[in-house]
């Protein structure tokens, strides 16, 4: 997909989800903050139904899970044990002739990603030259041109790796340079030096100016854990291995804050932390990796959208890292962290606070201070994932246009819709029968304005999707009509059996029992 066709596949969700109530620019009257987002009526539901899906998968399903929620005011020693007041920074770069500022690490990696584009081109044009017979990993380690690219890649990746893991930024602004790097948005390679920009957001707590103690709004949701890790250990009887799980909001003052809701300065993490005994760590890696790819793909949001990508440069605190990575409409991105973030927290956390934070192991007589295998999604790119792959532009057989969001039906934000044909002849009265019916079940919208066609592409657009149309004929034989958003079809429902019928079509169970 090409630049500018991605460019046009952003816009139009982002002006869709304005439209029709998902999200909205924060403080829009006022013109407010950049890259900070307010979720409108059905954004908010929809958000509610992926934390929901979320935590009823990662806590309810596990008995060796349990959840919290930390404040996001902490003790300032938290982030110097982290190593976020030293080490959270990200290689800032400024362009002279556009003034535009961007993380030179991202400007190098995308350098990459077009060089794997040239392999992508090689890869179709050979496989289309060479039909059934085409041998794709003969060729990709044979073609003299891959080779070259492929080779050409790694020593970019091997140097990056090296300058950002030894804090060399004069070398990531060597490497700019001699791989001709230009500004996007200007074509210019009139660039600064590369220099470190620390992420977290400072505040004072406190009354008094010259009391005030200076700390932070937290730049992620793990520490809270970490923190609590004895607490929840000994109240809730755990042991290893065992997990910690949080949903909350995070702050990060991000160098680019751009693409939607994509990269935001306030966003929401649902995270969780695995404790595990030393030595153990990288089985129950490679196991939490699957748990989630599946988790992900049992949403049906297509599976060739999901990529594995391992990190050229592991934090700080990580022996092991890699992303899930989605096909948004700018490309893959990372949507899900899974690390291997060994015993680095806990053991910082007891050197500064001189607290213990070890578990005694009854049966081997030992003590130790666990390992943690993290798993951390940006709730606000799920959200982002889930509008990209749900909306679609059809033109249905009778020659109509519609604009439909296919959302997975346990996720949207209705999921039904009530629809008297016409606002006359006691079907309104009838209608409201159907609501008390099912509102104890469903979140629902009522709609009786507007042609019937009209109200489905008004319903298809949010994403509902059933909607029961309410006709002279259920007056006659208590039926009513369920009509199907993705494919359109419509059934005759008797009213005794619709909750239980949309309970079939719209729960999480299935889902749930697929993990």
């Amino acid at each position: 997909m090409s630049n500018s066709a991605e460019g046009g596949a952003l816009k139009k969700i982002i002006s869709h989800c304005k439209e029709y109530g998902f999200i909205y620019p924060s403080s829009e009257i006022y013109d407010g903050p950049g890259a900070v987002y307010d979720y409108g009526p059905n954004g908010v539901e929809l958000k509610n139904n992926i934390k929901q899906y979320w935590w009823t998968a990662m806590v309810r399903m596990h008995e060796n899970i349990v959840g919290i929620d930390a404040a996001i005011f902490m003790h300032p020693a938290t982030w110097k044990a982290s190593g976020h007041i030293d080490a959270f920074n990200d290689p800032l770069i400024d362009n002279k002739d556009s003034k535009k500022r961007y993380r030179a690490d991202v400007l190098i990696e995308e350098y990459i990603a077009g060089v794997q584009g040239k392999i992508d081109k090689e890869v179709t044009k050979a496989a289309g030259r060479f039909g059934r017979s085409f041998d794709k990993e003969q060729f990709v380690s044979t073609n003299p041109r891959v080779v070259g690219y492929t080779k050409k890649m790694k020593e970019i990746e091997d140097r990056l790796g090296s300058a950002l893991g030894s804090g060399d930024l004069p070398a990531v602004s060597a490497l700019i340079e001699e791989l001709a790097i230009a500004d996007p948005v200007s074509g210019s390679k009139n660039w600064t030096d590369v220099r470190q920009f620390n992420l977290m957001f400072s505040t004072e707590l406190g009354s008094l100016a010259d009391g005030a103690e200076k700390i932070y709004l937290r730049p992620e949701t793990a520490q809270g854990i970490f923190v609590n890790y004895l607490n929840v250990q000994k109240t809730s009887r755990m042991k290893p291995p065992f997990g910690i799980a949080q949903i909350g909001k995070a702050f990060r003052n991000e160098i680019v804050a751009r693409q939607f809701i994509f990269r935001m300065r306030e966003f929401e993490q649902m995270e969780m932390q695995f404790f595990v005994k030393p030595g153990s760590e990288m089985e129950w890696y490679e196991r939490w990796k699957e748990k989630r790819i599946k988790w992900h793909k049992s949403l049906a949001l297509g599976e060739e959208n999901y990529q594995f990508h391992d990190h050229i440069n592991p934090a700080h605190y990580a022996n092991a890292a890699c992303d899930i990575e989605f096909n948004f409409p700018m490309g893959f991105k990372e949507l899900e962290g899974i690390h291997s973030r060994t015993d680095f927290d806990l053991k910082a956390h007891e050197e500064y606070s001189g607290k213990k934070l070890q578990f005694f192991d009854q049966t081997s007589g030992e003590s130790y201070v666990p390992y943690v295998i993290e798993t951390s999604i940006g709730l606000d790119r799920m959200f982002l994932a889930v509008m990209s792959a749900a909306y679609t532009e059809e033109k249905p057989d009778n020659g109509s246009e519609r604009t439909v969001l296919k959302i997975p039906p346990a996720l949207a934000p209705n999921k039904a819709a009530v629809l008297p044909l016409v606002n006359k002849d006691g079907l309104p009265e009838k209608a409201e029968d159907i609501l008390n019916a099912i509102r104890f079940d469903f979140s629902f919208q009522y709609d009786a304005k507007d042609a019937i066609g009209r109200r489905y592409r008004r319903q298809d657009a949010i994403g509902t999707p059933y909607c029961i149309t309410i006709d002279h004929q259920t007056l006659d034989d208590n039926t009513v009509t369920l009509r199907e958003r993705d494919s359109m079809k419509q059934e005759r429902v008797s009213v005794e059996q619709l909750v239980h019928t949309l309970h079939e079509k719209v729960d999480m169970k299935p889902l749930l029992k697929s993990l």
